[in-house]
């Protein structure tokens, strides 16, 4: 929903803030007061085309911004995750156009591509009328009305996963013989590299702990003669440490025995005893282990240089090689056995294919049951609308066939259709307003007025499922009165239960139907045109219906015409 619409420096709009409510919000105005240039401005942020002739003369910039309440509104979640943008209840869409020509864009205050401006406004507004923001004429939106109308989100869904299974297997299966000759032609090279690399079969870890392993046996007589006269200190030496420090021990016993303060000094003699005597016990063991192995000693001079060789080809570290050889082990055992893992492919491609196949059915089966209740409900509105002799139909035809060599497909008994990302139909909304008049693609049928009537009976019937919370409906009324006008004002007022709509109009028995009125006015200020929007209070709505039912002369009788207009008592 639009909560707030702010202009600054717009063709003729100098400063415009607007507070719109949910519901039916009607916008009304003397012709050339500027209600197309409200509609040019809010364009601008749902990433419409810019100029700076539509900078105000004398502004550096125009500025154009919209408050959106987008709470639970999955597409805009979706679009805020995948440009990684700050999330809030309130989306603010704001477009600074400059009087050099440069555009710039802004969602909730961070710069972003007119691109993705664009992609949130269409997931935010439909705004019909002269203008191109309209998605109903946008054929791939049939789709998406179609679907949610009859609620097909399990079986959407569905299909996707089995696409995208689909997709991907063919893909594989396409870089499979894509390797081929390359695979062919390096098989030699692989089975000679494997065969060296296994001679020496590197483990990981192994070169650390060899290194160690080498060091010891490189210093084994070291090691021996320091262990072996350590031993001799600690404890078989005349001046053993050992026997020193039980000679004190014993000193410290019979001084404590005289004075109590040599307790704690004794206690500390004895336990340095016993670290002693274990420090003596591993330095006895550790030199009775010492090994003299010449022969080992060799081995793992010899193992470590092959270890080398290995790093020096085949990336630098140990780990390194043993990852080479894993990658080039699985491509050695596909291209020895490229045919079967071809087979393996095309048998997961082709359950793949019936799976999506079976699924793709399921869906145009569905859609087909719901093309009646659509067509015969949106003839209904026509007629309702003016447009009696209106034909509406929901045209779905088989996707085209794929080209030759394309494993991306669907089959449909013998016959073979492309697999589209939504399954395997082509859905068109053809329209006739005329009699005598074909079924043609709707949007070559209607335009202007016409065409937002139209639009007016699709979303009537889809309203309920419709995932757009804002539609806009600029000249909805051109070319009705009377019965016809009023039907619309209905139409609109039903519609407006579902969705926030915003329509600008010139005539009363629209107007008179508002949630929130504002008007449309050109004044001049310091020589200067220029045009406001305001929102009018009770009588002065009841004042503006009244001018739209007897022009600028209001009338006593136009008053009263106007009060029953909008069921107000007299």
């Amino acid at each position: 929903m639009l909560r707030h619409l702010s202009i600054r420096n717009f063709a003729l709009i100098e400063s415009v803030d607007v507070e719109f409510q949910s519901g039916l919000n009607i916008i009304t105005g003397e012709t050339g007061a500027g209600k197309s240039i409200l509609i040019d401005a809010f364009s601008l942020i749902l990433g419409g085309r810019a100029s700076s002739d539509e900078v105000r003369k004398g502004a550096e910039k125009a500025v154009v911004e919209g408050v959106f309440y987008v709470k639970g509104h999955r597409a805009v979640k979706d679009l805020i995750f995948t440009n990684e943008l700050e999330e809030a209840e309130d989306l603010i869409l704001r477009r600074e156009l400059s009087a050099k020509g440069t555009s710039r864009c802004f969602v909730n205050d961070t710069p972003v591509s007119l691109a993705v401006l664009k992609s949130f406004g269409d997931a935010l507004v439909d705004l019909h009328g002269q203008h191109d923001h309209q998605s109903l004429l946008r054929r791939e939106t049939h789709r998406e009305l179609l679907d949610d109308y009859g609620r097909l989100d399990g079986l959407v869904s569905e299909y996707r996963d089995g696409h995208a299974e689909l997709v991907r297997l063919a893909a594989a299966l396409r870089e499979l013989r894509s390797l081929e000759a390359r695979l062919m032609r390096e098989r030699d090279l692989y089975e000679f590299q494997i065969k060296e690399i296994d001679e020496v079969g590197p483990l990981a870890g192994e070169e650390e702990d060899l290194s160690g392993e080498l060091r010891i046996l490189e210093n084994a007589e070291k090691l021996y003669d320091a262990t072996l006269r350590l031993h001799q200190n600690l404890y078989e030496g005349d001046q053993a440490v050992h026997d020193l420090l039980v000679t004190a021990r014993n000193q410290l016993e019979d001084l404590s025995e005289i004075d109590p303060a040599f307790n704690g000094p004794r206690d500390e003699c004895s336990a340095a005893a016993v670290i002693v005597d274990e420090l003596t016990k591993f330095i006895q063991h550790y030199n009775s282990r010492i090994e003299f192995n010449p022969e080992r000693l060799e081995y793992i001079r010899e193992r470590l240089g092959r270890l080398a060789l290995l790093k020096k080809k085949y990336g630098g570290s140990l780990e390194a090689v043993i990852a080479h050889r894993e990658s080039i082990g699985a491509a050695y055992a596909t291209a020895s056995n490229f045919d079967a893992e071809v087979r393996s492919l095309e048998e997961l491609l082709e359950k793949s294919r019936g799976s999506a196949s079976a699924a793709a059915q399921r869906l145009s089966a569905k859609r087909r049951e719901l093309t009646a209740k659509v067509s015969r409900g949106v003839l209904v509105e026509l007629s309702t609308l003016g447009i009696p002799s209106g034909k509406f139909e929901v045209q779905i035809e088989p996707l085209a066939a794929p080209a030759d060599g394309d494993p991306i497909f669907l089959r449909l008994g013998k016959e073979r259709i492309a697999a589209g990302p939504h399954g395997m139909d082509d859905i068109e909304f053809l329209l006739s307003t005329n009699p005598g008049e074909d079924l043609k693609p709707l949007a070559k049928v209607a335009s202007g007025g016409e065409v937002s009537r139209v639009m007016l009976a699709l979303k009537t019937i889809l309203a309920k499922s419709e995932r757009l919370p804002l539609l806009v409906f600029d000249e909805i009324d051109v070319g009705i009165s009377g019965r016809i006008a009023q039907a619309v004002g209905k139409s609109l007022r039903s519609l407006a239960q579902y969705h926030q709509i915003i329509a600008i109009t010139h005539l009363p028995q629209i107007a008179g139907l508002a949630d929130l009125h504002l008007s449309v006015e050109k004044k001049e200020r310091k020589g200067r045109t220029t045009t406001t929007l305001r929102a009018l209070e009770l009588e002065e709505r009841v004042k503006e219906v009244a001018r739209l039912l007897s022009g600028e002369s209001v009338t006593r009788s136009g008053l009263d015409s106007a009060r029953e207009l909008m069921g107000l008592e007299r």
